[in-house]
């Protein structure tokens, strides 16, 4: 893996599509997504707005500071949603 020589976590996808190692942790996360059957997609309701999301990026280091993992997260903007419209129940995992 590289090292920490002048590399930054891009900001938008954009930036994250111009290299191949983003590219990558991208594909990763949604096959991650497709795997665990995360979504359900579904035919937006009359008058309704879908909820918008964005990637999110993180470079995750080795205890000797190299790069271990380019990490690509897709989240969902859950500030736009309103309980009892967009969802019933509160899911929050904890650890035991």
């Amino acid at each position: 893996m590289t090292g920490m020589l002048n590399i930054a976590e891009p900001s938008n996808l954009h930036e994250a599509s111009k290299s191949c190692e983003w590219k990558e942790a991208m594909k990763e996360e949604y096959e991650s997504i497709i795997k665990n059957n995360t979504w359900d997609l579904v035919k937006l309701p009359h008058g309704k707005q879908p909820i918008g999301c964005r990637w999110l990026f993180k470079l995750k280091f080795k205890a000797d500071r190299f790069i271990d993992k380019y990490k690509g997260r897709l989240v969902a903007k859950g500030y736009s949603q309103k309980e009892g419209i967009d969802f019933e129940e509160k899911f929050a995992p904890v650890a035991n």
